[in-house]
């Protein structure tokens, strides 16, 4: 086992990605260490965005990985990896969630989970990688302005053993990562093109030149969003690029 071999406690921290990353800086650790904390007093999400949870309600986490075979131009396919780890954890007790590009982890139209992927170039390898992980699980009232929080409990109504979650998620992460080293980049990214949000439905967008109806056909291998719209014309988008309206 690589990811969960060892697995550090804080009763708090300001982020677990920022704990881990000096963690990188002053120590050693070995690969598949697992940062875990009750609660974030600065919990960081995609783009600078925040993270709401609950004290000892929530799983709260940060793997450290060091995906030195892998090349920078297929990064994307750490952030394929974890999203696939939590889906399949996921599937146990909810039937059916997606990844909403690039990866949020939703169940219907409520965001469910979210992964911070921070990695670091050397050259043409990556030194290291910090994937962190929020995922909603006990708490039920949300305080916070995100639009559409939602957790394993209030879909389910049932109270979850987060010790236990963090077992199981660890090595639904750990085989999914083992692919990954493996070069088994085929079933990674057709398993992400399978569970993608909105895959091949109408819906609604918004890019830079305004709303627009458009289907999620594929993404490409570097991550890129591919989006039709009703004239037949596909667009890629990078992050940041376009908007889902929900």
């Amino acid at each position: 086992m690589i990811i969960g071999s060892e697995i550090i406690f804080r009763e708090n921290l300001p982020s677990t990605n920022t704990h881990a990353g000096q963690i990188l800086k002053s120590q050693s650790p070995k690969e598949g260490t697992i940062i875990c904390t009750n609660y974030q007093t600065a919990g960081r999400g995609q783009a600078g965005n925040g993270w709401e949870s609950e004290d000892g309600m929530n799983l709260l986490f940060s793997v450290l990985l060091f995906p030195s075979t892998i090349n920078p131009a297929d990064q994307f396919l750490i952030s394929i990896t974890i999203s696939l780890g939590i889906c399949d954890f996921l599937v146990r007790y909810i039937p059916d969630c997606t990844i909403k590009w690039p990866n949020d982890i939703y169940v219907n139209n409520d965001k469910i989970a979210g992964i911070l992927i921070e990695n670091t170039i050397m050259g043409n390898s990556i030194e290291n990688c910090v994937a962190g992980v929020g995922l909603n699980v006990n708490q039920v009232k949300f305080i916070s302005n995100a639009p559409n929080p939602v957790s394993m409990k209030a879909l389910t109504g049932k109270d979850y053993d987060l010790k236990l979650c963090l077992d199981e998620l660890a090595s639904d992460l750990d085989r999914r990562y083992k692919q990954l080293l493996a070069e088994d980049f085929r079933t990674l990214r057709d398993g992400y093109k399978s569970k993608l949000f909105r895959l091949n439905k109408w819906a609604g967008f918004r890019d830079q030149a305004g709303k627009f109806q458009g289907k999620i056909v594929s993404v490409s291998e570097i991550g890129y969003l591919q989006v039709q719209r009703k004239s037949g014309t596909i667009t890629e988008y990078s992050f940041k690029e376009i908007d889902f309206i929900l």
